[in-house]
């Protein structure tokens, strides 16, 4: 098998977390998220555990029920956050999220990741690794086979701040972890490019730091 590193390359190094462009009006066929499903549980999990669950959420009162819990977490957040940076780039990340806090009840679908078994507190380091380095290779997964799709996403978690709440709108057992919450709709456009990031030479050590 051979890859056109090209391609493969440009859908690596352009899915960007999509909030400002995300189209709120075109509706998500279930058909296309469950395409990007598949993909995503082929991803490696930690001692073949596969114990990722989906709940996928296309209901409007859910929807904007989870907006809200959203919005009651990130407000303060983002505020704070905002007021502290000055980096250009930073600064329009923050701008972004406060845009999609203000209309994520609008985004056609909300992806809830999730984990069965959720482990007793507190959870040791290596479990905690574990844990979610079984379930984020697949949320990425999700991501790329979206954008692939002409789909956008962001990975969010500021739910969780109110996650008891939340897994009471979703109907969630006791023993489910919800992970993120991914907005995911069409974008508006396909022209995405790759961010400013620092050498990789400045950041890597060889053997020893």
């Amino acid at each position: 098998m051979v890859f056109d590193l090209s391609t493969t390359d440009e859908l690596l190094a352009t899915t960007r977390a999509v909030r400002k462009r995300l189209d709120l009006t075109r509706p998500v066929p279930r058909e296309l998220i469950n395409e990007c499903l598949e993909l995503a549980v082929q991803a490696p999990t930690g001692s073949n555990s596969q114990t990722w669950r989906w709940v996928v959420v296309d209901d409007a009162d859910k929807r904007q029920a989870l907006a809200d819990l959203y919005r009651k977490g990130a407000e303060g957040y983002l505020s704070a956050a905002g007021e502290q940076t000055t980096d250009a780039q930073t600064q329009r990340v923050f701008t972004s999220a406060v845009y999609l806090m203000e209309h994520l009840h609008e985004v056609p679908v909300h992806l809830i990741p999730c984990v069965q078994g959720k482990p007793e507190d507190p959870v040791p380091l290596a479990m905690a690794s574990g844990l979610y380095g079984s379930i984020y290779p697949a949320v990425w997964s999700f991501q790329l086979a979206a954008r692939a799709r002409g789909l956008g996403t962001a990975l969010t978690t500021l739910h969780l701040l109110h996650a008891k709440e939340a897994a009471e709108i979703l109907g969630l057992p006791d023993d489910v972890l919800q992970v993120a919450l991914l907005p995911v709709a069409y974008t508006i456009g396909t022209d995405f490019k790759r961010a400013q990031r620092p050498p990789v030479a400045g950041i890597t050590h060889w053997n020893a730091w």
